[in-house]
């Protein structure tokens, strides 16, 4: 029988719930607030202990990188034990999703992204992707929709996304308020990687960069189109 603290039992229990709600996992500081903890060195301690257990698994080469052990979660008995419900296409005798056999997730690298001053973007056909990277299966949900764009420039630095890095997005054409978005400026014919906010009939494509020099782009709605929604950072070293 696996023997979790309440803490340790709380954070799981948050993880499943924020998966389920957003179809991405969360970070080590928003389970912290969550939870009520300020240290980033005990929420990993406690990450560290659910690892141990096999009820996680845990990319460090990938932001957000926790995936669910659900067949290991069905066999402790607790799912009823912490009152959660199991994803779509799933089963009490058939733990693992269907589509998601285990293994090794690649996603097409198809060009770059700016995350300063916008510039274009070529359209790339996903079957001659530049390149490809390698995520663990589960990490995120529908893997047939996502792709991979490596950002240019440095508008986005409070966000923790860098020149250099990898984003993972995945290919819808509608946001939420927040949402940091690859975005189609037309007119410009450029793309940019931004926090998307609507406001009345513009759209701000708002930075993450205090430095004056990066300014927010506001465009008539009609004029911005989005290409897809960051679900993951990969850092490059």
């Amino acid at each position: 029988m696996i023997n979790l603290s309440a803490r340790q039992r709380k954070i799981l229990e948050y993880i499943i719930h924020f998966i389920s709600e957003k179809e991405y996992p969360p970070t080590i500081r928003e389970i912290g607030e969550k939870v009520g903890i300020s240290s980033t060195s005990v929420v990993n301690y406690n990450l560290n202990k659910l690892e141990n257990e096999a009820l996680i698994s845990r990319d460090r080469d990938v932001s957000r990188g926790l995936s669910v052990n659900w067949d290991r979660i069905i066999k402790q008995g607790l799912t009823s034990e912490l009152q959660i419900s199991l994803p779509a296409g799933m089963a009490e005798n058939n733990p693992q999703p269907i589509e998601h056999p285990n293994g090794r997730l690649r996603v097409p690298i198809l060009g770059n992204i700016a995350a300063g001053e916008p510039i274009q973007v070529e359209a790339i056909d996903p079957a001659f992707a530049e390149d490809f990277v390698e995520l663990t299966h589960g990490i995120l949900k529908n893997p047939e929709s996502l792709f991979a764009l490596r950002v240019k420039g440095d508008s986005m630095i409070d966000a923790s996304v860098l020149d250099g890095d990898i984003v993972i997005l995945r290919h819808q054409e509608t946001a939420e308020d927040g949402d940091m978005v690859a975005a189609w400026i037309t007119g410009d014919e450029e793309t940019t990687l931004k926090y998307l906010y609507r406001e009345g009939a513009n759209v701000r494509l708002q930075p993450a960069n205090p430095n004056p020099a990066y300014q927010p782009i506001v465009r008539p709605a009609n004029q911005v189109q989005i290409n897809g929604k960051v679900v993951s950072v990969i850092r490059v070293i």
